[in-house]
């Protein structure tokens, strides 16, 4: 099911939450909405499933407008991130409760419901357990229930909020390899609300960067790694560095030297040299360099992170080598220039 966004705003109160947002989620498509606490991504995710309404715009689903239908009209799968599945029912209920609870006309034959509880609980490799309660099982197994549950409903479009948030690091990174694996047998069309960068480039298709109620950037995981178009999407995806620089005649210059970095096509004036700690090289002597002296050194799995201070005008910045080259290095000064990198000017 394709779920388009149009011009969608959402104020409560006085207070904007989102504002002239417009997103296209294809069918079977699993889609990431990323951002930091209150950049409106809940709210997205709550306006699609219809438990909230919007302020202004529309939201459809196929070619149908879903804007004023209820969460059922719409036949969404929700997924809390606190499993939010009933004690006093068995997994096996827990799971065929939507079912269970549709009109009559519309509801399956109880050995169907039973039949299709049963096929899910062997899809989340739970099969065994459909006797148990919910406080017998372990939270990466309630969470699998809760999948189960919202699964069996055959929605048009799965929501997950957070859904990994209550797990600790080891079950949050299992559950994400077999939440792609699910998807990628189901199809289902689905979106998934995180403040963890890691899980959102691992499992989506897309990842929709959200900052202060509006959409930073929509792309692949690689596209949004290696080409961010904002100083936001840099400094929120990953780790970067930014440093002050200076343009002229199609340079970019470093304090009084140049960096030997071309950028024709930006006119003269102050910017902002973004790069990773990773898209560095290290270089002898004093030209065609970023300069600076070691102040922390730190083993960090396969690399070693060396944090600089390159001047009293400019931040501190990290840049990461392999252990042996980190190393050989003198311990004082470290010279290097940026291989991959991007300018952005003063207030962009």
């Amino acid at each position: 099911m394709e779920v388009r966004v149009q011009n969608l705003r959402k104020e409560f109160g006085r207070f904007p939450a989102l504002h002239n947002v417009s997103l296209d989620i294809r069918s079977s498509e699993l889609i990431a909405l990323l951002g930091p606490s209150g950049s409106g991504k809940t709210t997205l995710l709550r306006l699609i499933a219809g438990l909230e309404s919007p302020t202004d715009g529309r939201i459809f689903f196929g070619d149908e407008d879903a804007s004023k239908k209820t969460v059922q009209q719409r036949n969404i799968g929700f997924v809390f991130q606190h499993y939010a599945l009933f004690r006093h029912m068995t997994v096996l209920d827990n799971i065929g409760f939507g079912l269970k609870v549709r009109t009559a006309s519309r509801r399956p034959p109880r050995a169907e419901i039973h039949r299709r509880a049963l096929e899910l609980l062997e899809l989340v490799q739970l099969s065994g357990l459909e006797k148990r309660y919910p406080a017998q099982l372990s939270g990466g197994q309630r969470q699998r229930v809760a999948l189960a549950r919202a699964m069996a409903v055959e929605p048009n479009v799965l929501l997950l909020d957070e859904p990994f948030g209550a797990l600790d690091a080891q079950v949050r990174k299992d559950l994400r390899k077999w939440l792609r694996e699910i998807h990628d047998r189901t199809g289902h069309t689905t979106v998934f609300v995180t403040h963890d960068q890691e899980e959102a480039l691992e499992l989506a298709d897309r990842v929709v960067v959200l900052n202060k109620g509006a959409i930073e950037q929509v792309g692949t995981p690689d596209e949004i790694y290696d080409t961010p178009n904002s100083p936001f999407v840099y400094g929120f995806i990953g780790q970067s560095n930014r440093v002050k620089v200076r343009i002229s005649n199609g340079e970019i210059w470093f304090e009084d030297r140049p960096l030997g970095l071309s950028a024709l096509r930006e006119p003269d004036g102050g910017a902002y040299l973004h790069f990773r700690p990773h898209d560095i090289e290290l270089r002898d002597g004093d030209s065609g360099c970023i300069a600076g002296l070691l102040t922390s050194s730190r083993r960090v799995a396969g690399t070693r992170h060396l944090e600089m201070n390159i001047g009293a005008h400019h931040e501190p910045i990290e840049i990461e080598l392999p252990p042996d080259k980190a190393g050989a290095l003198d311990r004082n000064r470290i010279a290097f220039r940026p291989t991959r990198w991007r300018l952005f000017r003063n207030g962009d």
